[in-house]
């Protein structure tokens, strides 16, 4: 009996490892969508400082023109308090389909967001919004119910706070979306740093959006440009 406990036991768990699929981006599968990434709403966000965040968004929605992703832009109430859209988006995206909501919350129940992302004929789908336990996960909940595979670029989702944003981001993993901050959806999107867009459109974009990672990058040029071995460094080389 114990052995037959066991063999169970080892064979359960055998099957839930060959039962894991790594889920991964593919460019040419995938949309990008901003959501509601407007000035007013940006005032709300408390789980991220406002340069911070502001950048994010910047950042997402270049994500769309690094990688030449299908790109829709929605907002919800754009001509009262939530505010416009940054005009730095608006100017990465003059060409995409931009859906003005007046009174749904949830994007996908508009009918023009809907036929937008439909027409994409992509089953990938990156999101970031505000707020991100409404204008994001409402979304996102949706877009997994229609049979999409969907992103949420935690970087550019905010809310009031930190449990709010953890509580909406345990709703949608619970659901099936795969929550990735700005850096990881990047490279899940490059795939390889020999790859177009690659290092050479990568590492600029970097340099704009995430400061940290590019120092990286301006170090090891200005090493090899510049870089002179002073004593003892030699020997740890």
């Amino acid at each position: 009996m114990k052995f037959s406990v066991l063999s169970t036991a080892v064979l359960m768990g055998a099957a839930a490892v060959d039962a894991f699929t790594h889920l991964r981006l593919n460019k040419t599968d995938a949309a990008l969508i901003v959501v509601d990434h407007q000035l007013g709403l940006s005032t709300l966000v408390r789980d991220y400082g406002t340069v911070e965040f502001r950048q994010s968004i910047l950042a997402h929605a270049g994500l769309g023109k690094l990688f030449g992703l299908p790109t829709i832009l929605t907002t919800s109430a754009d001509t009262g308090p939530n505010g416009a859209l940054p005009k730095e988006i608006i100017a990465m995206h003059p060409n995409a389909p931009f859906v003005h909501r007046q009174g749904e919350v949830n994007a996908w129940d508009n009918p023009d967001f809907r036929a937008a992302v439909q027409a994409t004929g992509k089953k990938q789908i990156i999101i970031g919004g505000i707020v991100t336990e409404v204008c994001t996960s409402f979304l996102a909940l949706s877009l997994i119910e229609a049979g999409y595979q969907v992103w949420a670029n935690t970087d550019a989702s905010g809310t009031f706070n930190d449990k709010l944003a953890a509580d909406a981001n345990r709703r949608m993993e619970a659901a099936g979306v795969t929550l990735m901050g700005m850096f990881a959806i990047a490279m899940d999107l490059m795939r390889d740093w020999r790859n177009t867009p690659g290092a050479a459109e990568v590492l600029p974009f970097l340099d704009t959006y995430l400061v940290d990672y590019s120092l990286v990058a301006r170090n090891h040029g200005y090493a090899v440009d510049n870089g002179t071995i002073i004593p003892g460094e030699a020997q740890i080389l």
